[in-house]
């Protein structure tokens, strides 16, 4: 099982996230690519300290919305999202290539994400982005039934898909991450968490908001890294897997 991170998105003055204390603990970190967050500076920190932990470095585009965060949805057509995300990985690429690593992955983020969950337009313009980039980079895609359009997009760009499930996130019985304004969303009691990371390792479900198992096949399990303690989670979850025998190890290194 890999685990993974949305990093690097501090920018200028503001700190975002806990960084330091979660790359020790994951296998693959999703770097902010400076238009939902991060800026020039933090993408090459955080490169550094992704290169130095051997973590595999993965993009995480959004929309061009700071003041956002990058959760707002946005109206754009089909060219503008491939071409932001062209933008976005490019400017990634680039600084790996600085630090002679690559990127492995491109995970969509916030409300891009859960659009392209959605919308059969806006998946095949990120795919379409990522492959006229390198079509060598991996697609994360939502684990799950409703990750299913998300998914079957990427695989007809030809493009590996790699699954991913979030153990800090509550889940809605049609298997969608719960609105971050419904009450109970976003997990943050570290026990409660390591126990959902378990059971999506282990048993491949999980139990969604009207107590009811759904089956969610991942590869990855994300985590996010500006939720509180996020390191100590970070180490908790992982210390969880393998003390169940679980290997923990990129996805791109996982048989696809």
């Amino acid at each position: 099982m890999d685990l993974n991170c949305d990093m690097g998105e501090s920018y200028g003055a503001y700190q975002m996230g806990a960084d330091q204390e979660v790359m020790p603990h994951i296998t693959s970190a999703n770097i902010a690519c400076g238009w939902h967050a991060g800026d020039p500076m933090v993408m090459d920190q955080t490169i550094q300290l992704a290169v130095s932990h051997q973590v595999n470095i993965g993009a995480h585009p959004g929309y061009p919305d700071l003041m956002g965060f990058g959760r707002r949805p946005m109206h754009l057509s089909p060219l503008e999202i491939r071409n932001y995300i062209i933008y976005q990985l490019g400017a990634l690429q680039a600084f790996c290539a600085v630090h002679h690593t690559r990127v492995s992955h491109v995970k969509p983020h916030g409300s891009l994400y859960l659009k392209a969950v959605e919308s059969v337009e806006i998946a095949r313009s990120i795919a379409e982005g990522i492959v006229r980039v390198n079509p060598q980079i991996a697609f994360i895609a939502l684990a799950g039934e409703k990750g299913r359009l998300m998914a079957k997009v990427g695989k007809e760009f030809g493009l590996r898909v790699i699954y991913e499930a979030f153990p800090d996130r509550a889940y809605t019985p049609d298997g969608n991450l719960a609105p971050r304004s419904m009450e109970g969303a976003v997990k943050h009691d570290p026990a409660e968490i390591a126990e959902r990371a378990l059971m999506m390792a282990e048993e491949g479900r999980i139990v969604d908001t009207k107590g009811q198992a759904i089956e969610i096949q991942a590869e990855t399990l994300c985590l996010h890294g500006d939720t509180a303690q996020a390191g100590s989670l970070a180490k908790t979850i992982r210390q969880s897997l393998e003390k169940a025998g679980i290997r923990v190890k990129p996805a791109m290194e996982q048989q696809g």
